[in-house]
């Protein structure tokens, strides 16, 4: 399908999807997930692609690929090229309203969707649509946009908006904070696997050196977050995920919060300016203001 585009001989289109879509995302599962297509078809496209290039592209043990210097060249003609064409097609079926955003799962969970309606509320006029972004994925492809806790070196990206500072804190129900008030960290530790550095670089920020515990692993970061409502354990949180269930006293921060090299921000796609991604921009931007400061002590 797709083979001959040109007069030049070009590998599969589908090779290449697969490939950018690996790249991007950092493991075959989760390329499979936004192609609708099998890990094993993802995986046969980029050997055939390496195959027809000559050259490799990933290298490394299976568990853990990394990119060789070829594939991070292709991976970035690839993802400009692709965005270039996602913003052609969006150009000619929409109107300018529609706006496709994609979001880490505990931030949209946590944050974003209980606040959609005050942005529908001011942009009747804008179709948003949210997608889910692979956790360590700072693009999405037919996203104009994506929202995630994005690291500093990133943010001085111009196409980067940061809204909101991150501050992370361990958090647990007032009960469980009260039974541990010597060490609330002798409580039983929570961890998220799609963050499972949480916990150390809490550590590094707030100065403490954490004895070895056994940690109890949830799928995603608002998981290990309703453990800790429930009473299972203490949880590393970021504060704006976490600002309501300390406000309503379902969770308190015994050890306060500290700021973390950071931020909540918008990464839009080169080329997806709209009026619609505009007016999220500045939405986001003025929810960011609203965010009362993070506490450096428990409530």
């Amino acid at each position: 399908m797709f083979e001959n585009l040109t007069s030049r001989a070009l590998p599969s289109l589908n090779a290449l999807r697969a490939f950018e879509a690996m790249a991007r995302t950092g493991r075959a599962t989760l390329a499979a997930d936004e192609l609708s297509v099998t890990h094993s078809a993802v995986s046969r496209q980029v050997k055939a692609l390496e195959a027809a290039l000559g050259v490799r592209l990933f290298q490394g043990p299976k568990h853990r690929l990394a990119l060789t210097p070829a594939g991070q060249d292709l991976a970035a003609s690839l993802g400009r090229a692709f965005d270039e064409i996602g913003a052609a097609v969006r150009k000619l079926k929409s109107d300018g309203e529609d706006l496709h955003v994609a979001v880490n799962a505990s931030l949209s969970v946590k944050w974003l969707i209980p606040r959609l309606p005050d942005f529908a509320a001011r942009q009747p006029q804008v179709r948003l649509q949210l997608e889910e972004l692979a956790p360590h994925a700072t693009a999405h492809r037919g996203a104009e946009a994506v929202v995630r806790i994005t690291p500093a070196a990133r943010l001085a990206d111009p196409l980067a908006t940061a809204f909101i500072p991150n501050h992370i804190g361990p958090v647990m129900t007032p009960a469980l904070a009260e039974r541990h008030a010597a060490d609330p960290l002798a409580a039983p530790r929570l961890a998220a696997l799609t963050h499972p550095q949480g916990w150390a670089i809490w550590a590094e920020v707030a100065g403490y050196e954490l004895a070895p515990a056994p940690e109890q692993p949830f799928p995603h970061i608002h998981f290990a977050l309703d453990a800790a409502v429930a009473g299972l354990g203490v949880a590393i949180g970021s504060w704006p995920l976490v600002a309501a269930d300390v406000a309503a006293g379902r969770l308190v921060a015994p050890l306060g919060f500290r700021r973390a090299q950071s931020a909540f921000a918008l990464l839009a796609a080169p080329g997806a300016e709209s009026r619609a991604l505009t007016a999220f921009r500045r939405w986001l931007v003025d929810q960011g203001k609203q965010t009362p400061p993070a506490p450096t002590a428990s409530p």
